[in-house]
């Protein structure tokens, strides 16, 4: 019996690899271009790009604004301020709300005493350096209630004065005014309806509508590159007013100075 002919093998042409490549690039490039037009929730990138890194290293991970969020808690929760404190995220970062009626005297924008140990704590907590280049922007809300006095003549007036007095007390604890924006809203953003459909107030909104908002989010790409280039120019000035009182450059001896 003839033994059997060997099975010819046949070579695997692998051009579908050069189009499948191609395929793969477009496909990326796509969503890269529409990524760059949109608006994405940082916070919830954050946590998918913390769960991936948790499954591929097998190690619990936490997103930066977690760590943001747990930090701020921490500080809410030990100075039992988790009554007239509140903090969230949003699609930037977090959101920390400050209830009026704690935090400011009424029909004032003047800061309650009791209410500055909380906010020195919490400025400390945002100082850290892993939080540098993370913006801040404070936001005023009133309710609907109408206020007219030579210092606050409307509810814009009063709004703006709170959401600036937190920016000044954040400058006085060493915050970088370049990193901070306020804004005053009065009464156009309320959390809940002030009112019943009877028509009667609901008091307990009116008192939710009334807050401040401390919005801390990361810097995007160019806004840091931008404050670094601020704080790069900050020091270089710094060192040389530290030169200048120091008596500059020594004046050379007349021997060197002919030559």
């Amino acid at each position: 019996m003839a033994a059997p002919k060997p099975i010819e093998e046949k070579e695997q042409k692998e051009d579908w690899l050069i189009t499948y490549a191609d395929a793969i690039t477009l496909l990326m490039a796509f969503f890269v271009m529409l990524l760059t037009f949109a608006e994405y929730d940082i916070p919830a990138f954050e946590e998918a790009a913390a769960a991936i890194k948790e499954n591929l290293t097998g190690r619990e991970s936490t997103s930066p604004i977690q760590l943001l969020r747990i930090d701020v808690n921490d500080v809410v929760f030990n100075m039992q301020a988790d009554q007239v404190v509140k903090v969230e995220t949003d699609d930037k970062g977090i959101v920390i709300e400050l209830a009026s009626k704690a935090f400011y005297k009424p029909g004032s924008a003047d800061i309650r005493e009791e209410a500055l140990p909380v906010l020195e704590k919490m400025s400390q907590t945002l100082l850290a350096p892993r939080y540098l280049f993370y913006t801040i922007e404070i936001e005023g809300h009133t309710d609907d209630d109408p206020i007219s006095t030579p210092r606050y003549p409307s509810n814009w007036e009063l709004s703006a004065s709170r959401a600036t007095g937190i920016i000044r007390f954040l400058i006085s604890q060493g915050f970088d005014a370049t990193r901070m924006r306020a804004t005053g809203y009065a009464d156009t953003k309320p959390k809940a309806p002030n009112y019943a459909p009877d028509g009667s107030p609901i008091p307990e909104n009116k008192s939710a509508n009334r807050r401040t908002g401390i919005r801390v989010y990361p810097m995007s790409l160019a806004k840091k590159k931008a404050y670094e280039e601020v704080l790069a120019k900050r020091e270089e000035m710094e060192l040389e007013k530290k030169a200048a009182e120091s008596g500059g450059t020594q004046a050379l001896p007349p021997l060197e100075q002919k030559k």
